[in-house]
């Protein structure tokens, strides 16, 4: 059994991840490692971010590093908001307002979307390994639920629930970053022994 450090400080996608792997891989997250500081993201990719930042911790800590990168990508606006999805505006209100504003004279038909998760897990030796999770579907003309967080009132998926009308649960079997997670599990276990 080896450890990995998950490049992130969100606990939310920490315990999502210790409960795919189990208890054979111990996770460690950058709040062990307040040291590495901030990761800037200057890729223009999902999966050149999230490599930055695992090439990074496992630069620095000589272990196994795992990192994610996500966004939302939208067909009518060429890909836009993409791996800028987080600094689209300041907030989440002020984000979903300006998307929606974006594409207020955009028919139904044309407003196909979909969360993209890029996983890079990256060895101490720089050997690397990539996995994709996508969650298909399209934007709403309004937020609906409470649940989520981001994107996910206004990103409706073919059963025309959004995001945000489902459990935790319920996203974590359709999202993204658990599609993802799941393709990087054998990847995992195969390289850490868990």
């Amino acid at each position: 059994m080896k450890d990995l450090v998950f490049a992130t400080s969100n606990r939310g996608k920490l315990v999502e991840l210790q409960g795919l792997v189990g208890a054979g891989v111990v996770i460690q997250s950058l709040v062990d490692f307040p040291q590495i500081g901030e990761i800037p993201e200057t890729a223009d990719t999902f999966e050149g971010n999230a490599e930055l930042k695992a090439r990074a911790v496992a630069t620095a800590t000589g272990r196994w590093a795992l990192a994610d990168d996500s966004g939302l990508v939208v067909d009518a606006l060429g890909g836009r908001p993409g791996v800028y999805s987080a600094r689209y505006a300041p907030t989440d209100g002020e984000r979903i307002a300006k998307l929606l504003a974006e594409l207020s004279a955009v028919p139904d038909e044309k407003r196909t979307a979909r969360f993209v998760c890029s996983l890079c897990l990256c060895g101490p030796a720089g050997e690397v390994v990539f996995t994709r999770g996508s969650c298909e579907g399209r934007i709403g003309h309004g937020p609906r639920g409470a649940h989520g967080f981001g994107y996910d009132p206004i990103f409706e998926l073919p059963d025309g629930h959004t995001l945000a009308e489902l459990t935790h649960d319920q996203k974590s079997g359709l999202s993204h970053r658990g599609h993802a997670f799941r393709l990087m599990v054998p990847e995992l276990k195969t390289r850490l022994g868990g």
